[in-house]
Order: structure tokens, then C-alpha cells, then sequence
């Protein structure tokens, strides 16, 4: 990260406009779109939903509800909804608060996974007329579906199957970015980067997606300071598409959500956030620390994909959260894979995504 800044302030101190780190490669159309017209954009049907959760998040959640028309058998069909999750880009509202405000981003991922997925599920279940969906998810998304299906049981029987790609639950053993977040004491920590939002997207990110990223001679090195937090995989990254990857990402969160996951580091341990004082999280929980979250609570069949050369999901974490998966119905690590593969490699279909379609296919008949 404090590479990625502190090589972006000296580009622009240099001058990209005078072309001194080389041709400027043409702009993705995808880098300036918002969800709807990227998934327009492929030639998908596209709807959008607002969605409202108990403690009034407002989330924007996209429906894809059939497949390419004319698609012939290149295109499984399926009724696909994508969410989000408080805080983020397309999750920046709140019918109380203002994103300006320090009450909007007093969250961590425990809220993602008490309000924001449920309500979304919810919707969907209400929208559909399913009984029953199938639940895809990678990184902090397992760790809210690991939080949400374990601890809210009429939840987690509308999920028929839950697909985890580099699951996230402990993170005792992360060897990414995170880990050194846990030198920092929370009071500095709070210091140094506020009490709202963590690393906004704002136009100093679109900055770096068309100006300096696009630029042949950068590619690498926007590319490396990108996956610092994560890995980077040259091989199997689509550097075309990379202005389009750095313009949407990261979406943001919380800072509150950024020392959750220190926190995490620290004990080891996977559980609630940690109010900071006794009394504190006595107000929240009704006991002096935060509650453990049981992963072998949760009951819904599982298949988990994960990485060898995962930086954030570590193969030793991945190997203590495996056992304790109650309804493990496969599980196939990917020796090569880091963090991001899952979902930008070149060659994530054929390693992921149709086993994933497949076993949808298989579950239906």
C-alpha cells in the first residue's frame, strides 16, 4: 500500500503528461462504468435493487437473471444476484446517517454478517419465490457466510450449498499486509488513519487506473503495488485489464473493519470485534470479550477452493478451519493459486468456476 502511494506521488510529481513513462496504452471502456452497464456492456440482462437492512444500510445488489440470448451452450443460464456489503462503493447509504458522519462507519465484517447478508438473502428468497439458494463466496465473503450460517440457523437453511473460494476465517498465520497492522496499537492505529473510511476509491484511484497504470512501461509496477496486500500471479493475470481492476478497487470500508481484521492477527482467534474495554463490549454482548464465532456450528454443505501461494487465506489457516467444517463436501487446493486467482486469473474458469457450475447442474436434477 505505502509502496502503491508513495510511487504514485512521485509520478505525478514527474509528470505522466509528458508521456515520460511511455505510450499510453487505450482506456477500457469497463473503467469508468458502474456494475449495471459492465454487465450490459458483456451483452447480459441486467436489474438493480436497493436493498435495506434492519439497521438502515441501503446496498445495491445487481440480478442477472437469465443467460446471453442466442448464447447457444456457452452460457449456464442461471438466475445470478450479486451483492454488496456496507461501506463499499455501491454501499455508501444509510437512512440515518451520513457517510460524512463517524456513526455511518462504526462496522465490521460482524455487521456484514448480522444485517447485510441476511437482508440480502431475504430479498432475494422474496423476490424469486426460492426457497433455497446457492451461496458463492470469496475471501471476506466466506467470513461473513462462515459468521452469518453458524450463528442464525433459519439463515443458513436457505442456503442449499456454499461454494468458499481462499476462505477467511482465522488469520493467525497471514503472511499479507495485514499481518504488520498488528504492530500498530489501536489508539495510533485510530491516529494514523481515522475513524471512518479505510483507503476510500476516490479520483486519486481513477488517477491511477487511466494515467499512470495504462502506461506500457507501469504495468509491472502498478500490477506488483496493486497485490501487495494479497500476491500477484504474472502468469496468470490479464495485465489488459488491469486499468479495469485498479478503478474499482479497493471499493473501501471501515476503518473499524480494517482493525477488526488486526485484531484478528493478534489473537489468532475468530471472533466478534473487540470494543476495547470490558464495559464496552459488555454494552454489545453481554460479557467482558467478545464471543468466538463456532465455524462447526454451521451445518450447510460446504466446497471450499483454496490457494498454495495464498498470502491472506495461509494454507495453515486453511488447514485448521477444514476439520471443523461439520458438512465439508469438497475440498480442492489449487497449489499455484494466490488470493486474487480465484477471481482474476486467466485460467479461473477451468480451475474454479465450471466445477462450481457443475456441481450447481449436479444439485438441481
Amino acid at each position: 500500500m505505502w509502496l502503491l502511494l508513495t510511487m504514485a506521488s512521485l509520478i505525478s510529481i514527474l509528470g505522466t503528461t509528458q508521456g515520460f513513462f511511455g505510450k499510453l496504452n487505450p482506456e477500457s471502456p469497463e473503467a469508468t462504468m458502474n456494475i449495471s452497464q459492465m454487465i450490459t456492456y458483456w451483452g447480459y440482462p441486467n436489474e438493480e435493487y436497493e436493498v435495506v437492512t434492519e439497521d438502515g444500510y441501503i446496498l445495491e445488489v445487481n440480478r442477472i437473471p437469465y443467460g446471453k440470448k442466442n448464447s447457444g451452450n456457452t452460457d449456464a443460464g442461471y438466475d445470478v444476484w450479486l451483492g454488496n456489503s456496507r461501506g463499499n462503493t455501491w454501499a455508501r447509504r444509510n437512512l440515518y446517517y451520513s457517510p460524512d458522519s463517524v456513526e455511518f462507519w462504526a462496522f465490521s465484517f460482524d455487521e456484514m454478517a448480522k444485517y447485510d447478508l441476511p437482508a440480502t438473502i431475504d430479498f432475494i428468497v422474496n423476490k424469486t419465490g426460492q426457497k433455497q439458494l446457492h451461496y458463492v463466496g470469496h475471501s471476506q465473503g466466506t467470513t461473513i457466510g462462515f459468521i452469518a450460517f453458524s450463528t442464525n440457523p433459519s439463515l443458513a437453511k436457505r442456503i442449499k450449498t456454499f461454494y468458499a473460494l481462499a476462505p477467511v476465517a482465522t488469520v493467525k498465520y497471514t503472511k499479507s499486509l495485514i499481518n504488520k497492522l498488528r504492530f500498530v496499537p489501536e489508539f495510533l492505529f485510530k491516529i494514523i488513519f481515522g475513524n471512518k473510511m479505510f483507503f476510500p476509491h476516490n479520483f486519486f484511484d481513477q488517477f491511477l487506473a487511466t494515467e499512470v497504470c495504462s502506461r506500457q512501461t507501469l504495468n509491472l509496477l502498478c500490477s506488483n503495488a496493486l497485490f501487495i496486500i494479497c500476491g500477484f500471479d504474472s502468469k496468470n493475470f490479464n495485465a489488459s485489464r488491469l486499468d479495469v481492476y485498479v478503478s474499482h478497487n479497493p471499493a473501501g470500508t471501515s476503518v473499524q473493519n480494517m482493525l477488526h481484521w488486526s485484531q484478528a492477527v493478534k489473537s489468532g482467534k475468530f471472533q466478534a470485534y473487540d470494543w476495547g474495554s470490558p464495559v464496552q463490549n459488555r454494552m454489545h454482548y453481554n460479557q467482558s470479550q467478545p464471543p468466538y464465532y463456532n465455524v462447526t456450528a454451521m451445518t450447510v454443505p460446504i466446497a471450499v477452493w483454496s490457494g498454495g501461494e495464498d498470502l491472506l487465506a495461509d494454507p495453515q489457516d486453511v488447514g485448521l478451519l477444514l476439520p471443523k467444517l461439520s458438512n465439508l463436501i469438497y475440498h480442492k487446493e489449487i497449489t499455484f493459486y494466490n488470493h486474487l486467482d480465484f477471481i482474476w486469473a486467466m485460467d479461473a474458469p477451468q480451475e474454479v468456476y465450471n466445477e462450481i457450475v457443475s456441481m450447481i447442474s449436479e444439485d438441481e436434477k
